[in-house]
């Protein structure tokens, strides 16, 4: 919960950091966090639907559906095979027997709370150094965001349509604020200014 007239958002951190700190996480044996961080950044999910996922739902096939808690609508996700090797990977090493449990539970057995995964980030940014001055659970979906913008090249218009569809965005504008697109590209106007 942010302060009231306080401007708080979350970043997006670079795709390879993100890469960099899921491959991290999982050499320090931070299993479930090293699946969090990837899912969020590889499927583009809000965090409430991020926490009803089954190891069934991502090993059992090569896409999944969902439907999104916020919005109320189905939605499609295709699992990327590499990321599905660490997906088996992190399975193995919890040695998860039952595929119908969650995969985001805490050493509890109940699933994580979005609050106590913020608190996790926070200190995730600490320990690893992370430079994101704001990383969050929405950090993630952001961060898949930016990765299609980016890796669509020339076609990052056409990138903005299909993100816009995605995230339930009334137009392609409001996809640009969010990824924090539309401040990058205003602040580049006065670098068009010479001295």
């Amino acid at each position: 919960m942010s302060l009231k007239n306080s401007y708080v958002t979350s970043d997006y951190i670079e795709w390879d950091t993100m890469l960099s700190l899921v491959r991290k996480l999982y050499r320090d044996k931070e299993y479930r966090l090293s699946l969090l961080i990837g899912c969020g950044s590889f499927f583009g999910l809000r965090i409430s639907d991020l926490l009803t996922l089954t190891w069934s739902m991502l090993l059992d096939g090569h896409s999944f559906v969902i439907i999104e808690k916020k919005t109320g609508k189905r939605r499609e996700i295709k699992i990327n095979s590499n990321f599905q090797k660490h997906i088996a990977d992190c399975c193995m090493a919890l040695n998860v027997i039952d595929k119908n449990e969650k995969c985001f539970i805490s050493r509890k057995k109940t699933v994580y709370s979005v609050q106590r995964i913020n608190v996790l980030f926070k200190s995730i940014k600490i320990r690893y150094g992370l430079r994101v001055e704001h990383f969050s659970t929405h950090s993630m979906r952001k961060t898949f965001g930016r990765k299609v913008v980016e890796a669509s090249g020339a076609n990052s218009e056409f990138a903005l349509i299909k993100l816009s569809e995605m995230f339930n965005h009334s137009d392609t504008m409001t996809t640009r604020r969010y990824l924090g697109l539309r401040l990058e590209e205003l602040m580049e106007t006065y670098d068009l200014l010479a001295f």
